[in-house]
């Protein structure tokens, strides 16, 4: 991940651009697309918070760890698990892993998800 140069509003407009593009993707019918943009939209929407509170945002581990101390901090278990969700499309994107049904599912998670960590900033 080359995240060193943005900033966090970078991020955050990042998140927000591939939480669009997932959309388009879904209409598409490009899956595996579609996976790959929510988990970077996940991925950046972190990024964005991390980076603002001086957390290291430069790794999946490091994400991970700032989605824990996010959610503990807030006392929002959702944040924890709905990040567990952006992983699955991001697992999804190499593997060809979720069924159709947990893609539908699951989606509206993950922008709960960039919703809720957005808001954090």
């Amino acid at each position: 991940m080359a995240t060193t140069t943005m900033s966090p509003r970078e991020h955050r407009q990042v998140a927000l651009d591939f939480l669009t593009a997932s959309d388009e993707e879904f209409e598409r019918g490009d899956v595996l697309q579609r996976a790959e943009k929510l988990w970077g939209a996940a991925a950046h929407a972190v990024m964005s918070v991390a980076q603002d509170r001086g957390w290291a945002h430069d790794s999946h581990r490091s994400l991970k760890n700032a989605v824990v101390r996010l959610a503990e901090e807030h006392g929002d278990p959702l944040i924890r698990s709905n990040f567990g969700f952006a992983e699955k499309f991001h697992r999804h994107f190499y593997h060809d892993s979720m069924e159709d049904w947990e893609r539908d599912a699951d989606r509206p998670l993950v922008h709960d998800f960039v919703r809720r960590v957005l808001a954090l900033g």
